[in-house]
């Protein structure tokens, strides 16, 4: 007698079960990763490192033992914890844009945008629900088990997460002193109802934390979500390339600790620092893509 073949609703149910599966794995995965620092960090002195002592990236810390996935999830919220997003359109609070960084000690550092918009299923869910709305259902757990079989990361894989809030932006780019950014078109957007106003001319220029925010705000209606990432992109290299400026390393320390107490995440101040240094080291050219929204479009794995 033939063996009995499974019928085609049977073999997507367990699909979806082990899809299920795996999302809430990588979820717990996350929650509990704070706990492995030991694995991730050599020991050592876990103190974070003086002003005057910081002569080049080497300086920030020691650099991890293996190459560690962070999950950043930039809020549409302004304020760490806020349940409204006080943006357009109003509603509760999302993850606005979704980033995956690979810091690699061996290897070059990457960075890859996530499609908010591409869907996935929950267990439970009878239609697809968008990725960036699962931020306000689950939380960064949730988050990072449907990127991590999106994205078909290693098991435990991401390994820290960092929510941050609009903000939280600002007062980075600013505590920088500005960033300098090429748009690529000028920005032009009126919202009287959330009181704002989006104004940018295209070309090189310095921008401060309200324009950075208002760049990663606007959607065109050429591109949408796609031209959003890629000056997600634009202004993750542009963020990355001012913190690698000497006077920018010196105040490095301060500013990672007064943007504590204004993000959600389960990295210490002394694990940024280790992973800041590991990252402004690499002499290699740092590897940015965007993962496109169409699933047939995935054939290139990440990291690579």
């Amino acid at each position: 007698m033939a063996p009995r073949r499974e019928a085609p609703h049977d073999q997507r149910r367990q699909s979806r079960r082990r899809i299920a599966g795996r999302v809430v794995a990588a979820g717990l995965g996350v929650a509990a990763g704070v706990g492995l620092v030991g694995a991730l960090w050599p020991e050592g002195d876990s103190s974070v490192p003086q002003e005057e002592s910081l002569a080049s990236a080497a300086s920030l810390g020691e650099r991890p033992s293996r190459a560690i996935t962070l999950l950043l999830i930039g809020s549409d919220a302004d304020r760490r914890g806020a349940t409204r997003n006080d943006a357009a359109p109003p509603g509760p609070a999302n993850s606005d844009a979704l980033l995956l960084v690979r810091v690699d000690p061996q290897g070059p550092l990457q960075v890859l945008t996530l499609p908010i918009e591409a869907t996935v299923k929950l267990p439970g869910d009878k239609k697809p629900v968008a990725l960036g709305s699962l931020y306000r259902r689950g939380g960064p757990a949730l988050v990072a088990g449907a990127t991590a079989e999106l994205v078909n990361l290693a098991k435990g894989e991401p390994d820290r997460y960092l929510v941050l809030p609009r903000s939280a932006l600002r007062e980075l780019v600013d505590g920088l002193g500005r960033v300098e950014i090429a748009p690529d078109r000028s920005m032009s957007y009126t919202d009287k109802a959330q009181k704002l106003k989006i104004q940018l001319e295209g070309g090189l220029q310095q921008l401060g934390g309200r324009q950075v925010e208002h760049l990663l705000r606007f959607r065109d209606k050429e591109r949408g979500e796609e031209g959003r990432r890629d000056r997600q992109l634009m202004a993750a290299e542009s963020v990355l390339r001012q913190m690698g400026q000497r006077q920018q390393l010196q105040q490095l320390p301060d500013l990672l600790g007064r943007l504590q107490n204004q993000v959600d995440t389960n990295l210490t101040q002394s694990e940024a620092l280790s992973l800041l240094a590991a990252a402004l080291q690499q002499s290699q050219p740092v590897h940015y893509r965007n993962l496109p929204l169409d699933p047939a479009a995935r054939t290139q794995g990440w990291p690579n």
